[in-house]
């Protein structure tokens, strides 16, 4: 539609849509900008890189369009590091942070669908056909890097080898356990508890009438046992993850020192299915053979997935696990320690499902659903839960066991 035929509250809503294409394409730059920066893999930052570029060319439409149409320059208003600073993506890691991106990607496709129907103008309507092409390239991207298929964006220019060298080089040292690990282990622990305690309290509530002696009885007593269990758990997972860590250096350390041709050509073949062509991936194997213990080092890592400083520390991961864990146990056996009987049934009840929906809402920031139908679920699992075993204390309560 010519500009001159528009009129003022159609020029608003068209611009008011525009802006909101424009904040969202540069919040998806910073986003993808800030991921890069952050990503240890080299050759995965690079095409973070490519998209975070896309996403400013996008925006620079956009702005252009809202000018033509006589409209205020639009000032971005989120921060510097886009959605990559919310605690959901700090809290999940690079690949909880690509499986969200990857889903509003669609959300963006979907948005600008709606437009091409109801935005009216034409200019507007050039660009975004334009736009969702490339969206839809950023969803299979994104899709491509969630399954660790490296192959650049349509359009995107060759990996520069050098670079991913400086970066691998510059980061080989600098492996790190997600930050979504140690979130997803207290969550995980706090559940853990809070689920089997509730259980046991309901069930022994029911049987005993809610006999402070023999809830308490049985709820510390759980307690403690589901918090050695976990915390011994978490510690055998740990050192056993270690230990093989341990073992597959040993075994990359032979094979570089028996058969150092075969081993830069595996990692050759590692580096070209993430995408970068046979001649860049071997010249940065060559780079990295130099020093065969780096070899090694970057050999393990490609086949195990991490490095050492990425492994978790056994004692941490035993103490987190235990005390998360009892906090969670702890939570329906509180009231028993002030209240009585029905009272006390009652308000371990109300306690123990409020502390279900937060336990539920918080997974949400290891995962990608809402916080209030994760909360909800967890409630309603809760529930059930404590009305089952309740109902099984009754019944044995009064068959005189």
């Amino acid at each position: 539609m010519p500009i001159a035929v528009l009129n003022n509250a159609r020029l608003k809503k068209i611009l008011a849509a525009l802006e909101g294409n424009w904040q969202a394409e540069m919040e998806g730059y910073h986003t993808y900008l800030a991921l890069a920066d952050r990503d240890a893999d080299p050759v995965r930052a690079q095409v973070l890189r490519h998209l975070a570029q896309a996403e400013l060319e996008h925006a620079a439409l956009w702005e252009s369009r809202i000018e033509e149409l006589g409209g205020p320059r639009p000032v971005y208003t989120g921060g510097p590091g886009g959605e990559a600073d919310s605690l959901a993506n700090r809290a999940g890691g690079i690949r909880m942070a690509l499986r969200r991106l990857e889903i509003e990607e669609s959300r963006h496709i979907a948005n600008y669908g709606k437009q091409l129907k109801e935005l009216g103008d034409e200019g507007s309507i050039a660009i975004l056909h334009h736009v969702v092409e490339d969206e839809k390239e950023h969803h299979r991207e994104l899709g491509s890097l969630l399954r660790g298929h490296y192959s650049a964006p349509a359009g995107a220019p060759h990996v520069d080898a050098k670079a991913v060298l400086d970066e691998l080089l510059a980061k080989r040292e600098k492996g790190r356990k997600q930050a979504g690990s140690w979130i997803g282990d207290a969550i995980y622990g706090v559940n853990d508890g809070l689920g089997a305690i509730f259980g046991i309290v309901s069930g022994v509530s029911g049987a005993t009438a809610g006999d402070s002696k023999y809830v308490l009885l049985a709820g510390v007593s759980g307690m403690i046992a589901s918090a050695l269990s976990m915390g011994s758990g978490a510690y055998l997972a740990a050192k056993s993850e270690r230990e093989i860590y341990d073992a597959e250096i040993v075994r990359e350390r032979e094979a570089v020192q028996m058969n150092g041709p075969e081993a830069r050509e595996l990692l050759s073949l590692y580096y070209q299915v993430k995408g970068l062509p046979e001649e860049d991936a071997d010249r940065v194997v060559d780079h990295i053979a130099r020093d065969p213990e780096q070899m090694v080092q970057v050999l393990a890592r490609e086949r195990l997935g991490t490095t050492e400083d990425a492994l978790s520390n056994p004692l941490v991961s035993a103490t987190s696990g235990a005390l998360s864990t009892a906090i969670g146990a702890a939570i329906p056996v509180l009231p028993f320690f002030f209240l009585q009987g029905i009272p006390a049934i009652v308000a371990a009840a109300i306690v123990s499902l409020i502390a279900h929906f937060a336990v539920g809402a918080a997974k949400s920031l290891i995962t990608v659903r809402s916080w209030w139908a994760s909360g909800m679920e967890m409630t309603v699992v809760g529930a059930v839960e404590g009305a089952v075993t309740y109902g099984i204390g009754i019944l044995l309560g009064k068959g005189g066991m």
